[in-house]
């Protein structure tokens, strides 16, 4: 048989030797065929230079190979390096993304899913924090969670605990006066709180003097340059002098506290050190590179998508195994020194 611009499940028929809804089966059930007829079919596609249409696949089999994403929102860099991880994995996994970015509104978000529902998405990972896990469960497609409270669901996070300690035992190393952690209001469901615990252990185990300062910092650059415009403002009313080890909550809110005090002072200060949290590309690239805890971005965002992948997989099969509890994967941290706390070179 020739070659043809268009080549249908008959041409395949024809070659092979197999019926049509043989050929149907190794495209839409292929754990229904042996290993052998699948080879050859296989081998059959490529001889015939067969071009799949994937219209009709989906109107076929409802599978549309696409991946829903619900993502807070593209300010904070650890977001934006985050999504820009995920959907590198098209490479690998050959899934292709539908993204929203939630703004923090539950009801927006909500709307988001409903329309990525009617986009027969195969599986959805969702970032966002504003609707809650055991809602999220009650959907009936798989669901991965990356950061967030994650009880009913299954998770990739860091672990922040262990970053927490390892950002604070790095200003303990450099002797500090004073210990302060920055952070928004973080409710103790959320992974993420594992970095005020692993703060407050170290501080609390070796009697260091210290303070937790709880503020929205928002979500946009003007917010976030008030709110800590009047941080520095406090602190060098409250703490003159004194060497102050500031532990913030991300590399984005990090490079911002940086400039400002850059804007102040003409320099960063004898008295600032400065540990930020995620390793996103601002970090590497800020007037000073910023000291920070890693949380391998890269890893999150590929055992998130592979975690999906899998339970996507299992539900194509003739006789699947979904889940009986969530899966929660958990990669370890990395710290960075660099010459926000490096200032002599050790």
């Amino acid at each position: 048989m020739g070659r043809k611009n268009n080549v249908t499940f008959s041409d395949i028929a024809e070659y092979t030797h197999f019926s049509k809804t043989t050929i149907s089966r190794y495209f839409n059930n292929p754990d229904s065929l042996t290993l052998e007829n699948q080879a050859i079919i296989s081998d059959a596609l490529v001889k015939l230079n067969y071009k799949e249409n994937k219209v009709a696949r989906i109107l076929a089999n409802g599978k549309t190979e696409f991946i829903g994403i619900i993502i807070p929102n593209m300010y904070l860099h650890y977001y934006s390096e985050m999504l820009n991880q995920i959907l590198s994995t098209y490479e690998t996994f050959g899934y292709k993304f539908l993204v929203f970015v939630g703004n923090e509104n539950d009801e927006i978000e909500r709307q988001y899913i409903r329309e990525l529902l009617a986009y027969k998405i195969e599986g959805l990972i969702i970032l966002s924090h504003t609707i809650p896990s055991h809602e999220l469960a009650e959907l009936s497609i798989p669901i991965v969670t990356i950061e967030r409270e994650d009880q009913y669901v299954s998770s990739v996070n860091t672990d922040n605990y262990m970053g927490g300690i390892q950002a604070t035992s790095l200003l303990f190393k450099h002797q500090c006066d004073i210990f302060i952690h920055i952070n928004s209001p973080t409710p103790t469901a959320t992974p993420a709180y594992g970095r005020v615990r692993g703060f407050l252990d170290v501080c609390e185990q070796n009697q260091l003097d210290h303070r937790i300062i709880y503020k929205d910092l928002g979500s946009n650059y003007e917010t976030t340059q008030k709110q800590l415009q009047e941080i520095i403002e406090e602190l060098e009313h409250d703490y003159p002098d004194r060497k102050k080890g500031i532990f913030i909550s991300n590399d984005t809110h990090a490079n911002t506290l940086l400039n400002l005090l850059f804007r102040k002072h003409g320099r960063l200060p004898d008295d600032y050190l400065i540990v930020g949290f995620d390793n996103s590309p601002v970090s590497r690239e800020a007037i000073i590179p910023i000291s920070t805890v890693g949380q391998q971005i890269d890893k999150l965002a590929f055992e998130a998508v592979s975690l999906l992948v899998d339970q996507m997989n299992e539900r194509k099969k003739r006789k699947p195994m979904p889940l009986t509890e969530p899966v929660h994967k958990v990669i370890t941290p990395i710290l960075f020194r660099r010459g926000t706390t490096e200032k002599d070179g050790t």
